[in-house]
């Protein structure tokens, strides 16, 4: 399972550029709840033993306890009313969603990176960050078109994929289609 959650999506960094790391999840977590008190002062004994501090695995959860449920055909439209939700399990089971569609519709952004100048493209919500509604929600783009104005509110349709640079791997939308739209959606969003 690759990891999503970084200082992007809570909005202390101003660009949706995320690494993906490989992490080793459980494939049963031990049960959450237990019986409140053992029959007649006899202990319980579970079968399964106490994680380790030092482990690096964790259970993956979704934001605001959202159940979002894995695609099943090639086309997955990332609706408003579950905009961050949709897009976390996105990044956190990249492997059931490479090489299918993406659509959704965001603000276009952009980025230049100061050290090598090169720009990074991406479509984006407003969500929950640290500082108020200053999270950023949406993918990293790729597009052999024109670019719109930063601000634009812009429909994308593309193939998730995973690109390395410098030695990371990234999760971008390979575009396919990218159209400026004249009504607006809801430019931020929690869910």
């Amino acid at each position: 399972m690759f990891l999503l959650l970084s200082a992007i999506l809570t909005g202390c960094i101003g660009s949706t550029r995320q690494k993906v790391e490989k992490l080793s999840l459980p494939q049963n977590p031990p049960p959450t709840s237990q019986s409140s008190q053992p029959a007649e002062g006899k202990a319980e004994s579970l079968d399964v033993p106490p994680p380790e501090p030092s482990s690096p695995t964790r259970e993956a959860v979704a934001p605001h306890s959202a159940e979002i449920e894995a695609p099943t055909g090639d086309l997955v439209e990332i609706k408003e009313k579950v905009f961050i939700a949709q897009t976390n399990d996105i990044y956190l089971n990249p492997e059931e969603y490479l090489g299918k569609t993406i659509k959704y519709q965001g603000i276009y952004k952009n980025l230049t990176l100061e050290e090598t100048g090169e720009t990074i493209h991406y479509v984006i919500r407003y969500g929950p960050g640290c500082c108020g509604y200053d999270g950023e929600a949406g993918f990293e783009v790729a597009w052999a078109g024109e670019w719109p104005q930063v601000d634009d509110w812009c429909e994308v349709v593309g193939v998730l994929e995973i690109y390395e640079h410098n030695g990371m791997r990234y999760l971008r939308v390979a575009l396919d289609s990218l159209i400026v739209l004249e009504e607006r959606g809801a430019e931020y969003v929690t869910q």
